[in-house]
């Protein structure tokens, strides 16, 4: 806690909140994979698909800042691919291993990608910085985002 912060401050911290779901969202996410890769039981993972669909849910909440203009950016867009692979798993059971790893793979991606494709809305063709978001509506600068990020995709 930086010097001079009350405790109080840190609760209503978004990017605190937004670290603290995201890391719970990793672990069950970890856990239901493993679970996947020894073929635990559906009743034993049923407690970590749950952790995880809530913790998710949680940080599209947080993420989104409630607007509907997170889900046409590059960020919202690859969630819903994650939610459709998952979707997927009931009808191909079977393959429900490497269909989780493509999951992994996309938020890996997804989550380290340049802010000018996270942040890059398909509906408007621009860059859109969302300030309720957990990044306040900072510049690429403000964010660290280094001078080497690719420029914006073009129509």
């Amino acid at each position: 806690m930086a010097s001079g912060s009350s405790p109080l401050a840190v609760l209503r911290s978004v990017r605190a909140w937004n670290i603290s779901v995201r890391t719970a969202h990793l672990a069950a996410m970890g856990v239901l994979l493993g679970g996947h890769a020894f073929d635990v039981s559906k009743c034993r993972l049923l407690p970590w698909l749950l952790a995880c669909a809530a913790s998710g849910a949680a940080l599209v909440a947080l993420e989104s800042g409630g607007r509907l203009l997170w889900l046409h950016q590059g960020r919202g867009l690859a969630t819903l691919v994650k939610l459709l692979l998952v979707a997927l798993i009931p009808f191909f059971w079977e393959a429900r291993f490497p269909i989780l790893l493509g999951v992994v793979a996309l938020a890996g991606v997804g989550s380290h990608m340049p802010a000018c494709y996270r942040y890059y809305s398909v509906l408007r063709g621009e860059i859109i910085r969302d300030p309720s978001g957990p990044q306040g509506g900072a510049s690429l600068r403000d964010r660290g985002s280094s001078a080497e990020d690719p420029p914006a995709p073009q129509e």
